[in-house]
């Protein structure tokens, strides 16, 4: 029996020549967005997507263009956290249309078109084979979404990744130089063991690291107005690529996003604060603009 590497081409299929036509639509169809962000983790449970979603609204607060994409196909959570699920995108005269809150932040997510009570399902076209087949779906599903949203012009384009330093490695290749990388960690040791994997990952493939966000760096204490230590023994670690910020944790932030509210609707709260220095410090980043 012949193993992948024993075989030469890909049989005449044209597998290689699709996948280029499809990363050059992506490209055009990206033209207009000016800053592409993909936002990812080493593991789950660092409150990545709901970091990713108040990254969008201090963003827009400061008066950016943003609109989101929920790349992790397995536990779409954006579509809740934006209050956006029951409102899929529908075919327009350019490609989906992306819907929008409140606020003029557009969300394209799984969770606006499947029940949060059912798994994301690809069919296999071979039975017992959908462990291989669903990996591949998966990219081509949202590499169509790239290619075929009409996404407009934005300034930036935030793309929620699924957790794992082995899918922040497959996403730097999928997504190309165009995407910039933010990894979220918290202050725990395993978590800060785990991101220095996505670390490797996006220096394997020469991808453009921002930076680090540091999430649940303490907490906010209502009866005293103070942060606290929330994990023990949580120093400050070198991971080799800048801090560009911590966020404290706020129950308040935690309830909120189970009903579709951003920092937005209490922006004087020092989680509020918080996110919108890391926004700041990420449009100085970009642009070297200070908009103090």
């Amino acid at each position: 029996m012949k193993t992948y590497s024993d075989l030469e081409g890909d049989g005449g299929s044209n597998v290689i020549g699709q996948v280029v036509s499809l990363q050059n639509q992506i490209k055009q169809n990206l033209s207009q967005i000016k800053h592409i962000i993909a936002i990812g983790s080493g593991k789950g449970g660092v409150g990545k997507s709901t970091l990713t979603m108040q990254l969008a609204a201090a963003l827009n607060h400061l008066g950016q263009k943003v609109s989101l994409l929920d790349a992790d196909v397995n536990g779409p959570s954006l579509a809740r956290l934006s209050g956006l699920q029951d409102k899929p995108m529908l075919p327009g005269e350019n490609g989906l249309t992306v819907p929008l809150t409140q606020d003029g932040i557009g969300v394209i997510s799984f969770g606006s078109m499947v029940p949060e009570s059912e798994a994301v399902n690809f069919p296999s076209v071979s039975q017992g084979e959908s462990h291989t087949w669903r990996a591949t779906k998966e990219f081509s599903t949202l590499a169509q979404f790239l290619a075929y949203t009409d996404w407009g012009k934005r300034d930036f384009l935030l793309i929620d990744l699924p957790p794992g330093a082995e899918r922040v490695f497959q996403f730097a290749e999928f997504l190309g130089e165009q995407t910039k990388f933010i990894l979220i960690t918290i202050p725990s040791q395993i978590s800060q063991g785990v991101v220095r994997r996505s670390i490797d990952a996006l220096n394997k493939t020469n991808s453009n690291a921002l930076g680090l966000i540091k999430n649940m760096s303490g907490y906010f204490c209502k009866d005293c107005g103070q942060i606290k230590e929330l994990f023990p023994n949580s120093e400050n670690k070198d991971l080799g690529i800048p801090l560009i910020g911590e966020i404290p944790f706020d129950p308040t932030l935690a309830n909120n996003c189970d009903q579709g509210i951003t920092i937005q609707s209490y922006i004087d709260s020092p989680v509020a604060k918080a996110v919108i220095n890391v926004a700041q410090e990420l449009i100085i980043k970009l642009e070297n603009k200070n908009l103090n």
